[in-house]
């Protein structure tokens, strides 16, 4: 996947500019509203239905701490505080994390259909779940067991592994970044091929982990994955100049006073970071760091620091949405419907990036 370029961009009036720099608030305002609505309602559906009023009684009588009076069973406050909040919770930061991801990896590499798994880190966090799969350990360390932390320990490996490996002398080239990084996703997915037909009845799980799912969401996974994906999404946000400026090119951006060796090398180890620790508690889920980001553009313009908050909001509520489809569809796995939604949406953009459109 080459590099797009500045012509590439899109075309439009300045006045449709204008019109899309003004929208930011009114986008905000509609993401809070589908965030909160993806929330009540991914805690209030599923096999045992809980009323939307109980729901939001027993969230603020746990996490609020107000005096409502309990009209609801012992049964569904189970239900809602240690099994629904905490997925809930998990498909939010897992799907914000992506979808920052997704945009600084865009911004960097200056291509509308990059996305948070383009250096190799699926194909590593893949390996990494299925070496874990094949070993016989069974230990857990707040709640993370083996496949976890060696998901977690190939996806950051592939990415240190792509970066070192594209090095032009004291340089890492975009083209040659991505060149490597096909490389070696490549070799990596050999790898998992063999570890697959090695799995013999553990086949299943290494399947699972594929295709992605929060069903063994907890309190503990959660407060562990949480901090280091807002870490990385925060430090993305705080360096949204810098993705401005190479936007430009990195010529325009060195121009503007950019070290943008230094800051690309920052942006992506943290982009890596929050992508990582994502699918070291959900699996693989494609797409939403695709479609987030440029849903945003589209409403808002490529303004990094107008982009990337709102894009961690449409991002939270594309995952809960989709895990709670997932849910009621009997428990498919999540990856399945993102890939529903995120295909058809892949060929539009294919379609209208070949026609000299980008977003």
């Amino acid at each position: 996947m080459a590099p797009a370029s500045a012509a590439a961009f899109p075309r439009r009036g300045a006045a449709h500019g204008l019109a899309l720099t003004r929208r930011p608030v009114a986008v905000a305002v509609a993401g809070l509203v589908l965030l909160t609505v993806a929330l009540v309602s991914g805690i209030a559906a599923g096999t045992v239905a809980i009323a939307p009023g109980d729901t939001l009684g027993i969230l603020g009588r746990n996490l609020l701490g107000l005096d409502i009076p309990r009209t609801w069973s012992a049964s569904s406050e189970t239900i809602v505080m240690d099994l629904r909040l905490p997925r809930v919770l998990t498909s939010m930061v897992v799907g914000s994390g992506l979808a920052v991801a997704g945009a600084a990896f865009q911004g960097l590499l200056r291509n509308p259909l990059a996305d948070p798994y383009v250096l190799g880190t699926a194909s590593g966090a893949a390996l990494g779940a299925a070496v874990a799969v094949l070993i016989p350990v069974r230990a857990l360390f707040l709640e993370f067991g083996l496949v976890h932390a060696l998901a977690f320990v190939g996806a950051l490996g592939a990415v240190v592994v792509v970066y070192r490996l594209s090095r032009v002398g004291a340089a890492s080239p975009m083209t040659s970044l991505l060149l490597t990084g096909y490389a070696i996703s490549s070799l990596l997915a050999a790898g998992l091929a063999i570890a697959m037909y090695l799995s013999g009845a553990a086949l299943r799980q290494i399947f699972a982990y594929l295709l992605g799912g929060f069903d063994g969401s907890s309190w503990g996974k959660l407060a562990v994955a949480a901090p280091l994906i807002a870490l990385a999404s925060i430090g993305i946000g705080l360096r949204a100049r810098s993705l401005n400026g190479m936007l430009l090119g990195e010529e325009a951006a060195t121009h503007l006073g950019i070290d943008v060796r230094r800051e690309r090398a920052i942006l992506l180890a943290l982009a890596s970071l929050a992508t990582a620790a994502a699918v070291a508690v959900s699996g693989l889920i494609g797409f939403v760091g695709l479609v987030a980001p440029h849903v945003v553009r589209l409403l808002v313009g490529p303004n990094a620091r107008v982009v990337l908050p709102l894009a961690a909001l449409l991002g939270a509520s594309l995952l809960a949405g989709a895990d709670l489809a997932a849910r009621l569809l009997g428990e498919i796995p999540v990856g399945v419907v993102t890939a529903i939604i995120g295909a058809p949406f892949f060929l539009a953009l294919l379609r209208r990036t070949r026609t000299g459109y980008e977003l």
